[in-house]
């Protein structure tokens, strides 16, 4: 598996990084889905899926889907955690303009659409929201996961207080601002996106939040105890830094 997706032939506007864990059973749907939007678009794109440790045929299903003109990569990552799998993702892209999707499409791949106008705007970074005005649940949480949302949001808001929602799993960056980013992040779990957010807006850069109909799928493979604990120690971690500059 490749380390880098440089190759001159095959260079691209948009690269998407699809983490995946155990993802065999709905991964092919959901990059059919997102190709066949992708095909329509007047950029060219190409999905990235980063295998994580899967058990199942996560990989090998996603190198057999179909995806017409949009290019597509499997790589891996024997680090666990999304963290560590969206990091491999993103730092093996070279297009001007790279981010990631979730493998369930919770937040509806139409979003590219504003979100690559945004970034050729100027924005650093644009990111779906599921608490900005507009945005709206076409169906909820259950009510543990929402509870401890809301206490993670509390939490975090002084490490980005620019931003509503850090934990949705749809975000896009500029190629020139995600590389300086990545290079001082150190979280691997589901914090990631806090921290890989606060590097951004440490430099300067612009975050833009787009509001989105979300829908929750309950197949989700965040854990909300084991994970939900993991999360509350990596944002423990990024105050101690914040604290220690």
């Amino acid at each position: 598996m490749r380390s880098s997706l440089s190759r001159v032939a095959d260079a691209v506007e948009l690269e998407i990084v699809v983490p995946a864990f155990n993802e065999a059973d709905r991964l092919a749907g959901s990059l059919k889905r997102a190709a066949a939007f992708l095909e329509t678009q007047p950029w060219t794109s190409r999905l990235v899926v980063v295998d994580n440790g899967s058990s199942d045929d996560s990989a090998a299903v996603a190198a057999s889907v179909p995806t017409g003109r949009v290019g597509i990569e499997v790589i891996g990552c024997a680090e666990p955690g999304k963290g560590a799998a969206v990091r491999r993702g993103l730092s093996a892209c070279t297009a001007p303009y790279a981010g990631f999707f979730d493998a369930d499409l919770s937040t509806p791949v139409e979003t590219l659409t504003r979100t690559m106008a945004e970034l050729r705007a100027g924005a650093a970074a644009v990111i779906a929201s599921r608490h900005a005005p507009g945005a709206r649940f076409v169906t909820r949480q259950p009510l543990g996961r929402r509870v401890g949302g809301r206490v993670f949001r509390t939490l975090t808001r002084p490490l980005v207080p620019c931003v509503r929602d850090t934990q949705c799993g749809f975000k896009f960056f500029r190629r020139t601002a995600l590389g300086a980013a990545l290079e001082r992040c150190r979280v691997d779990g589901f914090a990631f996106d806090v921290e890989l957010l606060r590097r951004v807006r440490e430099a300067g850069g612009e975050i833009v939040e787009v509001p989105v109909d979300w829908t929750d799928d309950r197949r989700s493979t965040f854990h909300p105890v084991r994970d939900g604990i993991a999360s509350f120690a990596s944002v423990v971690s990024l105050y101690r830094t914040a604290v220690a500059r």
